[in-house]
């Protein structure tokens, strides 16, 4: 049965690390697909206990055509740690869903990410030979690597990456001012929930129109 609508046409499933140092990776992952009309999904837009993660992240893959996975994360950094194996994992759901359930799911789009070039050989070998992009940790870069996969997939033309870096920049020094006034202590930003943050770029976007 199919479930085709304008919202999963427009929306990107986003598996990406939540820790502190990627932080200000993701929020940029996120303004670039907003700032290209699409509309990104997350599993922190909602905390609902009464919902497993695993039945969320199941829905957000089923109603998104697009997904971006970010592989960067899944090393142990610690001796005694073990691997990171939540992004591999929903990745391998969302190629399940392309792969097997049918109709307009056969025409999901699928951007793989990786810190370095070929590293996820070492843990993911069933991927060697995709078209894996790597960011080396930097936001302007992940920017530009997002900017062109929707260019090649789906858009064929738009704004250049610098643009969008640029109008990035200026929002994160509107969103400091604006979390000031309301009585944000700087020192705390980084604990503004990403949900808040999508919010607040919502109200930019619609004031630059």
């Amino acid at each position: 049965m199919s479930v085709a609508s304008a919202n999963f046409e427009k929306s990107v499933f986003v598996n990406c690390p939540f820790d502190d140092d990627y932080r200000q990776i993701l929020i940029s992952i996120i303004f670039t697909v907003k700032f290209l009309g699409f509309a990104p999904r997350l599993t922190l837009e909602t905390s609902d206990s009464g919902t497993t993660r695993l039945a969320t992240i199941v829905n957000l893959i089923e109603s998104s055509r697009f997904g971006i996975h970010d592989l960067s994360r899944i090393r142990a950094t610690c001796e005694g740690d073990h691997a990171r194996m939540n992004m591999p994992f929903e990745l391998g759901i969302d190629y399940g869903c392309k792969k097997f359930k049918g109709n307009e799911w056969n025409d999901k789009r699928i951007l793989v990410l990786e810190k370095e070039r070929y590293r996820y050989q070492v843990a993911l070998s069933d991927l060697s030979g995709s078209d894996i992009k790597n960011h080396n940790d930097e936001p302007i870069i992940v920017t530009k690597v997002v900017r062109n996969w929707f260019v090649t997939e789906i858009l064929r033309t738009g704004p250049s990456h610098t643009i969008i870096w640029y109008d990035f920049n200026e929002f994160i020094a509107d969103l400091e001012e604006k979390l000031e006034e309301e009585g944000h202590d700087p020192d705390d930003f980084g604990e503004v929930p990403i949900s808040e943050i999508m919010a607040y770029m919502d109200l930019w976007f619609n004031n630059k129109v």
